[in-house]
């Protein structure tokens, strides 16, 4: 079954298979770039879990409604399960942690942490017995330099802590990516993905209820930034990553890595006056080098397989 933008979104996609690509790199770029901002901004009225849990059920829930209007193939009780346990990973841990530690990181930061996802899909890889060249561990060690520059440079109050949580959600993230890859999913992608965003969400707000986490003072722009991160943020978004997948190469589909930190830097700057410090910017050239060896040293080992 052919992947296709749902006919109930507001707008009329393109009808040439460039101008839908085009349209989806767009969506990606921009919007994945200022979710950081928009978490940022939710936080002032959402506790860290809750934020990641409500945005994805209900983000989830959406897009379980636009897949059942498609009449895609019923999934088993295991692929269902499965989607539960990957979207565990990538949305409910993964966002979930993000969130926490941006209590104490700037949106720039955060996102050029989260640029390290492919590195710790290298190391799992590895570890999970896949042959990992000098090539890849020298970009993982790039990396890891990156990390150490950008954390050197932001001496904030709970920055520490506030970076391992990141770091910790980019793992969750690559985690999921790697089960995603060897465990059996629904064979529709419109609902497979919202099995996986409605599943770990539940899963993010059930944890959050537990702990004893509940809505603070409400105000305005939050709700907004939250609306945003769900309709747009979530929803939206993952249509268009989803169409990538489908239609174009995994290096296309992953350059989202290198432009997302960009637009959040420059969006944190812009609109909450963030430091675009020395630091940052090396950092930031540094991790995005790694990521782009990452990439370049698993395509050629793949052309050479």
């Amino acid at each position: 079954m052919s992947f296709q933008f749902p006919e109930t979104f507001p707008f009329r996609a393109p009808k040439s298979p460039q101008g839908r690509i085009a349209l989806a790199l767009t969506v990606v770029y921009i919007v994945w770039g200022s979710t950081y901002l928009a978490v940022h901004v939710a936080l002032g009225s959402f506790p860290p879990l809750l934020l990641s849990g409500l945005r994805n059920l209900f983000a989830g829930i959406g897009l379980f409604v636009f897949a059942v209007r498609r009449q895609p193939a019923w999934p088993g009780a295991a692929e269902v399960r499965n989607a539960g346990l990957v979207g565990t990973m990538l949305v409910g841990l993964s966002s979930g942690m993000l969130a926490y530690g941006m209590r104490t990181v700037g949106t720039g930061t955060a996102a050029v942490m989260v640029a390290t996802v492919p590195l710790f899909a290298t190391m799992i890889a590895a570890l999970a017995g896949r042959k990992t060249g000098r090539g890849e561990w020298f970009a993982i060690g790039l990396g890891l330099v990156g990390i150490a520059i950008l954390s050197h440079g932001d001496t904030s109050p709970g920055s520490a802590g506030g970076s391992l949580a990141i770091l910790c959600g980019a793992l969750f993230w690559a985690g999921g990516a790697h089960l995603a890859g060897r465990l059996k999913l629904p064979s529709d992608l419109f609902l497979s993905t919202s099995l996986q965003i409605g599943l770990g969400g539940g899963m993010s707000t059930l944890v959050a209820w537990i702990s004893g986490e509940r809505m603070m003072e409400v105000h305005f722009l939050p709700v907004v930034a939250f609306l945003y991160l769900m309709l747009i943020g979530t929803m939206a978004a993952y249509v268009a990553y989803g169409y990538l997948i489908r239609h174009t190469s995994p290096i296309i589909a992953s350059s989202c890595m290198y432009v997302n930190p960009v637009v959040a830097v420059a969006l944190g700057a812009l609109l909450l006056g963030e430091p675009v410090t020395r630091s940052t910017v090396i950092a930031t050239v540094v991790i995005l080098a790694s990521v782009g060896l990452s990439f370049w040293f698993d395509s050629r080992r793949r052309r050479i397989a």
